[in-house]
């Protein structure tokens, strides 16, 4: 291996300096060529007056170099500050966040002795969106956002994961029983997709009882996709079960650059002590080297850190009498690591990594919508009301034309008008429906003027939503 390859490094806050100075030993000990730009981020950065933790100025190296080495930073508390990993991965595209879970008995305590599961998780959108509203005094609001391009891209990435590391099955988790649009959206895709996998196992699990399900058997899943928050829920569930949260790694890939991470946070009680366990950033690190294609390096620490762990040289946080050789600090079992480099461990399973380069996720089949046919039918109407459903019902009767007619009255998602039932609460938040007659398609101006007569009527609507079918199919849930 001839030349480095450059990389941006981020040392982070709280116990980030040490580990990220413990994992940089290790990699470049065991031969890892890294040309290593440094960066900022983190606390002091938002205490400059940067809302998202990182300068401007370091957007240049990030792309320079297309791949971030980041360790752990502090949020400071209060409002007004944004999440840098968030703000990292949708700047620069990262969709895919990958994190295997394994567990390594008998040597770190866990109920699941032969887990090995990643988890994929779609990394861009859903809730984390991070689009909110207060719309009334007693309702709030966030848009869940699931897309055909970033669900039929995260599928493809998971599937393609798996066939690169001999993986045998993949599992979709969503709960398509409740939000049938956009969770449908998402299982639909998979299944479409797992087809041309004849190969690869495919399953799907509603995210409950797939959740129960994971963490009372993980051993019954091999890759596991879904979208943004599940996967992020359950990344952490699945790497605490399989030992400790503390020892996992995350990857986030995009098109054109890729981040890598503990999954854990930056512990700021323990920074400064040599106290802090590197594993989880080192098995980023590991996973790194396999993007950038040194992934005979990446083979010889991952087999060097198992060796260490199978020689019991622990530090503080999994540490225990019985499993236990020796109590060490982070710059102590990083010295035990390169001191393995070239081992294997002997009842641990080694790794092998006998991959090809990563996929070019920039090819993914992202659907054409070009040629679906939009049609609006109507709108819902958002209503600030503290009255009850029978007498909103009354005025919006009054605001209705000939075209566009109120059909239904809904509540928090309840059916409350026509024939509502009277034990229901009702909140201050009303959805109001206004279909177009006979299944025609209604024009924008009808639906304008619909919301004048509201207005005029001295209703406070807070948004509203049309109601479009697309290729003739109603595209909008029922009321």
């Amino acid at each position: 291996m001839s030349s480095a390859t450059p990389i941006t490094v981020a040392h982070g806050d709280g116990i980030g300096p040490e580990i990220m100075a413990a994992c940089l030993s290790i990699l470049q000990e065991a031969g890892a060529k890294l040309d290593i730009e440094t960066i900022e981020i983190g606390q002091a950065v938002y205490e400059r007056g940067h809302d998202t933790g990182i300068e401007p100025s370091a957007w240049d190296s990030l792309r320079n170099t297309r791949v971030f080495y980041k360790a752990p930073i502090t949020t400071p508390q209060g409002g007004g500050f944004k999440s840098l990993n968030v703000t990292v991965r949708k700047t620069l595209g990262l969709f895919a966040n990958v994190r295997p879970c394994a567990s390594y008995a008998p040597y770190i305590d866990t109920k699941h002795p032969n887990m090995d599961v990643i988890v994929v998780r779609e990394n861009e959108e859903d809730l984390y969106a991070g689009i909110e509203h207060r719309q009334t005094p007693q309702v709030y609001q966030c848009l869940k956002l699931i897309s055909e391009p970033g669900s039929r891209k995260i599928v493809r990435y998971a599937f393609e994961h798996a066939k690169r590391h001999n993986r045998k099955k993949v599992t979709c988790f969503t709960k398509d029983n409740i939000m049938k649009l956009t969770d449908g959206l998402f299982h639909r895709i998979f299944d479409e997709i797992a087809a041309e996998y004849p190969d690869i196992e495919n399953e799907h699990w509603i995210i409950d009882i797939g959740a129960a399900k994971l963490a009372d058997s993980p051993d019954a899943f091999d890759v596991v996709v879904m979208p943004n928050l599940y996967g992020d829920i359950l990344s952490d569930v699945a790497a605490q079960i399989a030992g400790s949260v503390g020892l996992a790694g995350s990857s986030n890939i995009g098109a054109g650059y890729a981040m890598f991470e503990a999954i854990h946070g930056s512990a700021p009680r323990r920074a400064g002590q040599n106290l802090a366990n590197p594993s989880g950033l080192l098995h980023g690190g590991i996973l790194m080297l396999l993007h950038i294609g040194q992934a005979e390096v990446a083979q010889k620490v991952h087999n060097a850190w198992l060796k260490t762990i199978e020689d019991g040289i622990h530090t503080y946080d999994i540490y225990t009498e019985e499993r236990s050789s020796q109590k060490v600090g982070t710059k102590e079992f990083a010295q035990a690591v390169i001191e393995r480099l070239g081992q294997e461990p002997e009842t641990l399973k080694a790794v092998k990594y006998d991959i090809s380069e990563p996929a070019d996720v920039s090819k993914f089949d992202i659907g054409d919508s070009s040629n679906v046919k939009k049609e609006l039918v109507g709108f819902d109407a958002f209503i600030c009301w503290t009255g009850s459903a029978d007498d909103l019902a009354s005025k919006l009767k009054n605001v209705e034309t000939e075209s566009l007619k109120l059909q239904a009255i809904t509540n928090r998602g309840v059916h409350v008008w026509p024939e509502g039932h009277p034990e229901t609460f009702c909140s201050d938040h009303w959805r109001c429906r206004f279909l177009k007659q006979s299944g025609a398609v209604a024009e924008h101006s009808e639906l304008v003027q619909v919301l004048s007569n509201i207005a005029d009527a001295k209703l406070d609507f807070i948004k509203t939503e049309n109601l479009c079918k697309f290729d003739g199919k109603p595209a909008y849930s029922g009321a």
